[in-house]
């Protein structure tokens, strides 16, 4: 039935593609809830592998996925230019938050300046967790942490404390703790576990998150479903995959914001 709707002759492995993407979108529910549509006005299924934006990268780098969407801008610019990727595509964006515990030992709670805040947490030598696995998260992590001139490498095993997990696994260990850790806001709205963490600061410019979609190059991997992979991008980019993004909704809150161009 899929190669019915199928344009250009497209073959019958291409009824459907693998998708590279984020803990953060499949977490959140974002996946369960644009791709049903794609899904049914094309035929073509998208089967979804929900890693850290690095092993997203690295996956799709060894053939083992047809398109990415991920959220690393420079990882994603890098993968393009060294031929892995064909082009580059802005989706979408949310924020990241730093999330806390309420008593708030290092006294960051309510401001809006993420580095700042860092600092104070390194300072108090509060509990912080950090996924160290990286994840788009985790490259943001420690890009704010290399501007606060925070050594979080040489603090690792003590109040800096690294899961090599994803995010919704992060959180729990943060909750568990009573900890600091960055989330994408998505996450944290879908995360059932909260216990005593609240988010604590947010607002930073420097807290943008971009998302970006990308289709493997089929030059460098011939296995590539290039046609459905691009009917897939061209559909996220259009009107109907914009629009079921900006319809995602969870306790009322609008999770991601589409911005293709």
């Amino acid at each position: 039935m899929a190669l019915g709707l199928m344009a250009g002759g497209a073959q019958a492995e291409e009824a459907y593609i693998v998708l590279q993407s984020t803990t953060s979108t499949q977490n959140s529910g974002l996946l369960d809830h644009i791709l049903p549509g794609f899904e049914a006005e094309t035929g073509i299924d998208v089967r979804v592998v929900a890693v850290g934006t690095g092993q997203a990268i690295r996956n799709a780098r060894n053939g083992d996925g047809d398109v990415l969407l991920v959220h690393a801008r420079e990882a994603e610019e890098k993968f393009v230019a060294d031929g892995w990727g064909v082009e580059r595509f802005d989706v979408m964006y949310n924020d990241f938050v730093l999330v806390g515990p309420k008593s708030d030992p290092a006294k960051v709670g309510g401001g809006t300046d993420i580095v700042a805040a860092l600092k104070a947490i390194a300072q108090a030598t509060a509990p912080f967790v950090s996924r160290g696995d990286d994840s788009g998260t985790h490259k943001a992590e420690l890009r704010q942490w290399k501007e606060a001139d925070i050594d979080v490498a040489a603090a690792s095993g003590g109040w800096y404390r690294e899961t090599g997990s994803g995010m919704g696994a992060t959180l729990n260990v943060a909750s568990g703790m009573e900890a600091y850790v960055l989330t994408d806001r998505a996450t944290w709205i879908a995360f059932g576990n909260k216990g005593n963490l609240e988010i604590l600061v947010e607002g930073d410019p420097r807290l943008f998150n971009q998302y970006g979609v990308i289709l493997v190059n089929p030059e460098k991997h011939p296995g590539v479903r290039a046609a459905a992979g691009q009917r897939f991008i061209d559909w996220l980019l259009g009107e109907v995959g914009q629009g079921a993004i900006a319809s995602f909704r969870l306790d009322g809150q609008q999770l991601f914001f589409p911005n293709a161009r």
